[in-house]
């Protein structure tokens, strides 16, 4: 499988772009004005302490207070008090340390932890932690031995916290390891040094920039390309790798050619293809995605494909194509929270099980982690992706003006009988002879046309004369009764 990386940048935003076998898999956008807060790390101060929800409210700067529960507080706090009471550690006023764990998203404000941790790249360092780990993506049990114990002798000599070595950290050298878990502490003492002197509501660190985050967290072994289409940002990126991630420098390209780096492989069209609610499957079904506050949810549909032997077998393969698209899609659209898939029903378990193992097959490609739960007694497989910032719609996108982000508007007909309603109530309420109404041309046009007769009787009725005013700015919801 050919794999390669887009870098695009321009002042006011980056984007990233991971391709595999020329397809747009994810696709990662930071903004200047929107640069992400996961990784910060603030010196901030308890606001509110909810012991009924034995969480807090933490003033980090930010517009919103951030969130913090008793669970995301320090291992060694909760082992030194071992209460459930988030009041025995919490008190309003005080100073704490935290770091964000999860990006504001809607109205939510960020949420928060206490326990530290500082990735590089083969490690993550946590200064408060008693204990290490090694990542599950690691399988091999000889080197997750090997890696715990290049940790532990690390940790004995220095006498300090814990450390999770890193998918990237298989197959390194010991040396190379312990170059990283220097580097690692050298900079968590530069930061106990700003937070000594910093006062609340203070920001202390924050992480790289996308661009080289994206070297860090993405890069593995089988990359073809980096390509960057920034002079800067490239020389940027040789300097860390140099230092970091030697093996990469080869793989670095600075793009000088005519057509913009996303139009290689058109990313730029599976990003418009990406905020739509409909995706079409090659088979001719299609899948439907609607993405509200509390979860997302994906319908399957077989549309126009009869392609099985029976019914059963056109099912199947469209439910096996859809699993694959799904897998992509919630890495493009960043889709996070409780996830809802109605796959077309199917009689054979078998069939169920297959379905299930190939979206999970597809999902370990995933950077985020999910959850799948098996097929349930309606015929819905529920999930979870972690959800650590806002989704693709969410960043590019906002709710449309004139439909409050409902997705749909009142018909013609009926803002025709609403303004009647009103006319109605208008009438009772003030003594007047002459009334004019402000809308939209189409409802305008309705109400002088189709409904003509029933205006005629209206205005026979309750004894008025009744004007009307088409408005070019309004929207078919959007009406005004003026007394004249």
């Amino acid at each position: 499988m050919s794999e390669e990386i887009l870098i695009n940048v321009t002042p006011p935003e980056t984007r990233v772009a991971v391709i595999e076998n020329g397809v747009l898999q994810e696709l990662i956008i930071e903004r200047s004005r929107q640069i992400g807060l996961v990784g910060n790390i603030y010196k901030g101060e308890v606001c509110r302490v909810l012991p009924g929800m034995q969480a807090a409210f933490v003033d980090i700067g930010l517009p919103r207070a951030a969130f913090l529960h008793i669970s995301d507080l320090c291992s060694k706090e909760l082992e030194k008090k071992r209460s459930e009471n988030i009041e025995h550690y919490l008190h309003e006023g005080q100073p704490i340390v935290v770091q964000v764990v999860k990006d504001p998203i809607g109205t939510k404000g960020a949420r928060l932890t206490t326990e530290i941790s500082i990735p590089s790249r083969y490690q993550v360092y946590m200064p408060y932690a008693n204990n290490s780990g090694v990542s599950q993506r690691i399988e091999c049990e000889v080197e997750r031995a090997r890696l715990r114990a290049c940790i532990e002798s690390f940790r004995q000599q220095y006498d300090c916290g814990g450390f999770i070595a890193r998918t990237a950290a298989e197959c390194v050298e010991e040396a190379i390891l312990f170059s990283d878990m220097t580097f690692l502490l050298k900079l968590w003492e530069s930061i106990l040094a700003k937070i000594a002197t910093a006062k609340p509501k203070q920001f202390i660190h924050k992480d790289l920039p996308l661009s080289v985050r994206t070297l860090r967290d993405l890069y593995k072994e089988g990359i073809e390309r980096v390509r960057v289409d920034s002079k800067e940002t490239y020389h940027r990126l040789i300097e860390f790798a140099e230092v970091f991630v030697p093996e990469m420098v080869p793989v670095i390209e600075h793009y000088t050619g005519e057509c913009p780096v996303f139009d290689i492989y058109s990313v730029e069209d599976e990003i418009q293809k990406a905020l739509e609610r409909k995706v079409k499957l090659k088979s001719g079904g299609h899948l439907v995605f609607d993405q509200t506050e509390a979860m997302t949810t994906v319908d399957v549909n077989t549309g126009g494909y009869v392609g099985g032997r029976n019914l059963e077998e056109t099912i199947f393969k469209t439910n096996l194509e859809a699993a694959q698209t799904i897998s992509r899609q919630l890495r493009l659209r960043n889709l996070g929270g409780i996830i809802i898939i109605d796959f077309i029903d199917m009689q054979s378990e078998e069939h169920k099980k297959q379905v299930l193992q190939a979206l999970e097959r597809n999902l370990e490609k995933d950077h985020a982690k999910t959850k799948i739960t098996e097929v349930s007694v309606l015929g819905l497989v529920e999930m979870t992706r972690k959800r650590t910032r806002e989704s693709l719609e969410h960043v590019l996108c906002e709710p449309c003006k004139a439909c409050g982000g409902r997705g749909v508007l009142k018909t013609a007909e009926s803002m025709c009988l609403e303004i009647f309603r009103e006319i109605i109530r208008e009438v009772r309420q003030y003594n007047v002879q002459q009334l004019l109404v402000l809308a939209s041309n189409e409802v305008v046009e309705m109400l002088l046309d189709e409904e003509a007769d029933m205006l005629a009787e209206l205005e026979a009725f309750l004894g008025v004369q009744i004007k009307f005013r088409a408005e070019a700015e309004y929207n078919q919801e959007q009406y005004d009764v003026v007394l004249l």
